[in-house]
């Protein structure tokens, strides 16, 4: 694990924090890869989806008494997008023919390139493989791709999303994991 960093389990207390958290990584972190009008459509296609919660999916890494980043995976359908996304679907995935989600994945700036995103990825891909899934999925923005390709993830393809107005692009990226004997 990356020095300083901790990691548990959001709950629904957490939510308010996690919020500021994704707000200010929306805010900061794309700054670079999208104009301002894109970066305020990003605001209306991502997000906590806490229903990842609920599922017992998604962490939370803490720093210096802080939130430093946050993340999860996914047993079900939905493969990007916060509670008030159009389009989620809840159906469960079947471990044995389709990739598990890596989802909502943020860093808060001031702690940005210090491991946390890849502390995250490795506890989806632990506990996804725990459950039986031989692969995860992922949609990256332009910010992230970078981190989620040193990863191992593959761009599978890339998308224009315009829901939220402005047409913001991301990349669909896929990784196949070891299962975990059980």
């Amino acid at each position: 694990m990356a020095e300083g960093l901790s990691h548990r389990l959001a709950t629904p207390a957490d939510i308010p924090a996690l919020s500021a958290v994704m707000e200010a990584a929306i805010a900061e972190l794309q700054r670079g890869f999208l104009d301002p009008a894109q970066i305020a459509s990003s605001r209306t296609i991502m997000g906590l989806d806490r229903q990842l919660v609920a599922d017992g999916t998604y962490f939370v890494v803490e720093a210096q008494g802080r939130i430093a980043g946050c993340g999860g995976w996914s047993r079900r359908a939905t493969l990007y997008g916060g509670d008030h996304t159009p389009g989620r679907d809840a159906a469960l995935l079947n471990p044995a023919t389709e990739a598990a989600r890596v989802r909502a994945m943020y860093t808060h700036p001031d702690f940005a390139r210090r491991g946390v995103g890849r502390l995250i990825l490795q506890l989806c891909e632990e506990a996804a493989a725990a459950e039986g899934f031989r692969r995860l999925e992922l949609m990256a923005t332009l910010s992230g791709r970078a981190l989620y390709s040193q990863c191992g993830y593959v761009d599978i393809e890339a998308i224009q999303d315009s829901r939220g107005g402005a047409a913001v692009p991301l990349v669909r990226m896929g990784k196949p994991i070891a299962a975990v004997e059980r």
